[in-house]
């Protein structure tokens, strides 16, 4: 301390002298009140004095209730302010308790250093109000549950600044500002919104800094799971010297057991694990808690932004269902899936994707329209809520343990069409509410129309590589599926086979019988060619009525049984036609073996054709023979010398009648 200088001395034996010499004066004067009137001026005085008391008493109790209502005043005041920023803090998909332990810690630090009354008031605002400017923060970016882009890390930086705006229109008793303003300064002078460094960075906001970014870390956040008290402290002490005030980190986490101490005596504690997700539980479930409310709508926000986002970006149609399902499980509670698609026809639909219970007896089930629940819908086109399961689930076994309570569906509709319907099913739920069904039709809206595009890119993604005549592989596919088997080969160093095919009369059946009946006879002989094929063999239409396999992992030697199972099945095919008649084709087949043939596809086919069109000649030259054969008995001729086959070729019935005589 510095000695006192003589004015100040003097300063001070004058002040503490006045009230001696008021009080003379007023002495004096009363003395001399009381020789000049006499004794009457004692009652005077007496009723002055009680008059005097009076009013005084009377302004005592008027500033005691003044200031009791300023006191009302102002922890109202400071409850709003602690509900603004807990609400602030819930839009970012932060749980109770944060604004209260950041501002335990930040003023248990700002006391540690011995900061005067204002400067802890400050502390106190500025620890409750340091988000404030995240209200200019998009809640996309805000809920996001990965790491931010760039672009999005920079619109997140304007909070610091925005909330300083915010509190300069406030005639705060102290100075607030800068501690929001720069609670995301660096020590090293990296940080935002100035790139402050060192002590330029007001003492306020360091302490914020550290108060702030301890409380983060031990909370969950939508992006990562909540930190342990050792990990938030490691994090912490690494980031000292560069991101944190060194002298400020050590006595924090000197003094983080008596700062922890004072959060549980306040009820402030971190959740579990298991009571977080009570606490969600008890979200989704639908609390009364403000927090919650605003949390959960905030989620919606981002989901539908997200829905949106991550369906215009994904034309695959199983991912765009699993996609649907994800988020209509992060809302509304189900035990089982269903999403129900029309078939092109809109005759019956198609469980197209099932998740959770009783997955794999759900897919691929057909549904007739107007039957069960979800026939009901896909019929009236209108939502049944809490209907009953039983009449969606005959398929499952009366032993089955599973015990469906209630049920919702609703249909699906794409540009103003009934696309299909999802059918949710609990086995906890008692019923379904009606937000429960707000929020599924909220997503439903938005997913119908991704679900009918991807469904749209699928067929046409199908059609590029499907033979829309037969189903079968097309001449695309094909050659995808040669360069997939070569490699295979290559790697396994074995052959496969590549098989070629074409139809033997099929011209005539479609001269004698129309196109229609020629089409029918395609699909029919691929479907009696694919049955004499393994799962893993490959066929495809190459064109006209002109077949490809390919025969995976075979030795040439291997191909005789096949050659012969093909040709006797398209022989015994009768396809029926008008008049009792039948149409018949046969088959003639030639194959090349790879590597031996040839190594593309191209060269390949080339060997196999050039073995098809002797056998195809062969089969060629016998069938004449057959029908010459049967001609020569019509006209009774017992036996045809073989040179005679040659004559009577391409020749009529009276031509031939002379050839032979």
């Amino acid at each position: 301390m510095t000695p006192e200088s003589p004015n100040e001395n003097t300063s001070k034996v004058r002040n503490d002298a006045a009230p001696w010499a008021a009080l003379a004066v007023a002495v004096l004067l009363v003395a001399a009140c009381f020789m000049r009137f006499g004794l009457e001026f004692i009652w005077v005085l007496a009723v002055a004095v009680i008059a005097c008391a009076a009013a005084f008493t009377m302004h005592k109790k008027a500033v005691r209730q003044k200031t009791q209502e300023i006191s009302e005043s102002s922890k109202m005041h400071l409850a709003t302010v602690e509900a603004l920023a807990t609400a602030i803090d819930a839009r970012d998909q932060i749980g109770v308790g944060h604004v209260q332990r950041t501002q335990i810690y930040a003023v248990g630090l700002g006391n540690l250093l011995g900061l005067n009354e204002n400067e802890i008031q400050a502390l106190r605002a500025g620890a409750l109000l340091h988000d404030i400017g995240k209200l200019a923060v998009p809640d996309h970016i805000l809920n996001k549950p990965g790491p931010l882009t760039v672009a999005e890390m920079e619109k997140a930086k304007i909070h610091s600044s925005v909330g300083a705006s915010i509190l300069e229109r406030i005639e705060f008793p102290y100075d607030v500002i800068p501690a929001v303003k720069y609670h995301h300064e660096h020590w090293n002078g990296n940080g935002y919104p100035e790139g402050l460094k060192g002590a330029s960075i007001p003492l306020a906001a360091r302490i914020l800094s550290i108060a702030d970014a301890y409380d983060a870390l031990r909370a969950p956040r939508p992006y990562r799971p909540a930190r342990t008290k050792s990990d938030a402290i490691k994090f912490i002490r690494s980031r000292s010297g560069s991101q944190y005030d060194p002298l400020l980190v050590e006595t924090f986490l000197r003094n983080l057991s008596k700062f922890e101490a004072e959060i549980h005596a306040s009820g402030l504690n971190y959740e579990t694990d298991e009571e977080a997700k009570a606490s969600r539980k008890r979200e989704k479930a639908g609390s009364s808690n403000y927090v919650e409310q605003i949390k959960q709508a905030n989620r919606e926000v981002f989901t539908l932004y997200s829905l949106a986002r991550e369906f215009s970006s994904s034309l695959n149609f199983q991912e765009t269902l699993e996609l649907f399902a994800e988020k209509v499980a992060a809302f509304v509670p189900y035990d089982s899936l269903a999403i129900c698609l029309l078939d092109q026809t809109s005759e019956f639909g198609n469980i197209a994707y099932a998740a959770g219970l009783n997955e794999s007896l759900f897919s691929g089930r057909t549904v007739a329209i107007g039957e069960g629940v979800t026939g009901c819908v896909l019929k009236k086109e209108k939502p049944v809520v809490n209907g009953d399961p039983a009449l969606d689930l005959t398929f499952i076994e009366d032993e089955s343990p599973t015990e469906y309570r209630t049920m919702a569906a609703i249909p699906l509709f794409a540009e103003e069409r009934l696309i299909g319907s999802v059918s949710l099913y609990s086995c906890n739920l008692a019923a379904y509410g009606d937000e429960h069904i707000r929020l599924l039709e909220t997503i439903s809206h938005i997913a119908a129309d991704a679900i009918n595009v991807a469904q749209q890119h699928a067929v046409a993604e199908n059609h590029a590589h499907t033979d829309p005549m037969t189903g079968l592989p097309n001449t695309r596919s094909l050659r995808l599926h040669f360069e997939k088997e070569v490699l295979r080969a290559s790697r396994g160093g074995k052959r496969f086979q590549l098989l070629v095919m074409d139809l033997d009369g099929f011209k005539l059946v479609n001269d004698n019988f129309g196109h229609k009946t020629g089409d029918k006879m395609l699909r029919a002989v691929s479907s009696v060619i694919n049955d004499q094929l393994r799962e893993y063999d490959f066929l495809a239409r190459y064109g006209g009525d002109e077949f490809v396999a390919i025969i995976a992992e075979t030795e040439a030697e291997n191909l005789t049984s096949l050659h012969e199972r093909i040709g006797r099945a398209v022989a015994d095919l009768k396809l029926q036609v008008e008049g009792g008649n039948y149409a018949q084709v046969g088959i003639s087949l030639g194959s090349a073996s790879y590597p031996d043939h040839g190594e593309t596809l191209d060269s390949l086919i080339e060997a196999a054709d050039k073995a098809m069109y002797i056998e195809k000649e062969a089969n060629r030259r016998r069938v004449k023979i057959q029908k010459d054969e049967e001609l020569a008995k019509q006209l009774g001729v017992v036996e045809l010398e073989p040179d005679s086959y040659s004559i009577i070729e391409n020749v009529e019935v009276e031509e031939f009648t002379n050839a032979i005589n």
